[in-house]
């Protein structure tokens, strides 16, 4: 009788929290849903202990939700090998690690970064040969069709996210527990990087015809506010205000505490790829920031997905997307009250799209399930 494999994932933590987040998430979902024993090596524990507060940062070692957390320093030395490697976003694992692997022969899967470029289909689980030694990887690309990995989602997200959005009751116990009043305003959460043309996002918001509460997670945007309200430190738990806007320092979430508020705001600025899928799964508008690439790459990516995402709205509103996508990603960027105005006058129709978005990608296979299955077709 087939026992459940082992599993390390190693992680780098290059881009905070993005990277981490991710694997932090496929490992839980693995462990949880598969019952994969899985182990997650990771570069900087002083950073994984925001996402992941249980984190002894002290501790080489260590299990935290039935996952063992390893430190992954420069003078590696273990070589127990499992059944299942997961390198990823191409972190390069250790070259004594990779020498034991050629005895044991594991599973060895590249996991990619996210992308709708049409190229993604093509390269998907796509073997390559170790130039060197008798060792073969896989590239394993997430994506948005049947033809790639698909996306992180765990089995039983879409009627958690689907509970919760229905529940005057546990939105406003959300709320609460963050010390905020749920009033009737437009609710926008903001998360971004700092290159972002967050002033001008914050003077479109205070020039709205209507109310705006931008909340806002974690520190990594402190500098701007200060200078912004003019004030001599953010603290958490502040209520900023100019004009229309109602600004909320919200302390650094949870993922699970992440999740509710792209699931109880009518807007998300997003980033990256964590928070980016999470918002798509929200099946809420949002307004993505890709991760900035030399020759503007990025801007690729960009119009790649916006091409998938948008080809079902009006041809109005998908015009007022683009323009608001690329102005807020573009590095020299002119985003102006326009931008986000126009967004706000279409959220209704926005609202529906993302919601059939998110139903549609649910119908699909989940990255997890699609690892599963690669590992059962090779065993």
């Amino acid at each position: 009788m087939q026992t459940n494999p082992n599993c390390d994932i190693f992680c780098r933590i290059v881009d905070n929290y993005g990277d981490i987040g991710i694997c932090w998430r496929l490992a839980k979902q693995l462990s949880q849903e598969y019952g994969w024993k899985t182990r997650l090596w990771v570069d900087d524990l002083h950073i994984a202990k925001r996402l992941i507060p249980e984190i002894d940062s002290n501790v080489d070692a260590q299990i935290i939700n039935e996952i063992e957390i390893a430190h992954w320093q420069e003078n590696f030395t273990d070589n127990h090998i499992p059944q299942i490697v997961i390198e990823a976003f191409g972190c390069e694992l250790p070259e004594s690690y990779i020498k034991v692997m050629v005895t044991t022969q594991p599973l060895w899967i590249n996991l990619e970064y996210l992308s709708a470029e049409a190229w993604v289909e093509d390269f998907h689980a796509q073997p390559s040969q170790h130039p060197t030694l008798p060792l073969t990887k896989y590239f394993f690309f997430p994506g948005f069709t049947e033809n790639t990995g698909g996306l992180i989602r765990e089995k039983n997200l879409s009627d958690q996210r689907s509970t919760f959005q229905l529940s005057n009751e546990m939105q406003a116990t959300f709320w609460q527990s963050l010390n905020i009043r749920d009033e009737p305003k437009t609710k926008v959460s903001l998360f971004c990087y700092p290159h972002a043309p967050v002033t001008k996002l914050l003077d479109s918001f205070a020039t709205s015809p209507h109310p705006i509460s931008c909340f806002v997670p974690g520190n990594g945007l402190a500098p701007i506010m200060q200078q912004y309200f003019d004030i001599p430190h953010i603290e958490v738990g502040m209520m900023l205000s100019k004009g229309a806007l109602h600004l909320h320092i919200l302390p650094f979430l949870s993922q699970d505490d992440y999740d509710r508020l792209l699931w109880a705001c009518d807007l998300n600025f997003v980033r990256g790829e964590d928070s980016w899928i999470r918002a798509i799964l929200a099946a809420k508008p949002f307004i993505w920031q890709p991760y900035q690439q030399e020759q503007d790459a990025h801007l690729n990516k960009l119009e790649a997905f916006l091409t998938l995402y948008a080809k079902d709205l009006s041809p109005e509103t998908l015009e007022i997307l683009r323009a608001a996508y690329l102005a807020w990603s573009s590095p020299n960027s002119d985003f102006t009250e326009n931008n986000l105005h126009n967004i706000l006058e279409r959220l209704p129709e926005l609202s529906s799209h993302s919601d059939a978005f998110s139903t549609t990608l649910a119908l699909q296979n989940d990255l997890a399930s699609k690892l599963v299955n690669l590992y059962k077709n090779r065993v």
